[in-house]
């Protein structure tokens, strides 16, 4: 799931893998929310990988949530393998654009 909402800090990206969306994860002191409202909504498209990573380049900062998406950012160089967390069975990252 993709969507994609202008902030006055530029263009945010959320990305989720459909079956993550509606969970909650957590890891020690860490949990991570993957709503409805965030990450879903009627604004909210399926995305395949190439439509992912379009979607990164398009955006000033993103939020992506599962191992679907995130390995889709890793292999296509967007996201830094070393900066991914773990959370729980999920993973998750973050892009900010400088």
């Amino acid at each position: 799931m993709l969507t994609r909402r202008e902030t006055p800090e530029g263009t945010l990206v959320a990305v989720c893998d459909a079956d993550v969306l509606g969970e909650t994860f957590e890891d020690d002191d860490v949990s991570l929310e993957v709503t409805e409202e965030f990450y879903g909504g009627d604004e909210a498209e399926p995305a395949d990988a190439d439509a992912v990573v379009e979607g990164l380049y398009d955006a000033d900062t993103a939020n992506l949530v599962g191992e679907g998406c995130v390995g889709v950012a890793v292999d296509a160089g967007v996201i830094d393998a070393d900066r991914v967390l773990a959370v729980g069975d999920t993973l998750h990252a973050q892009l900010l654009w400088l």
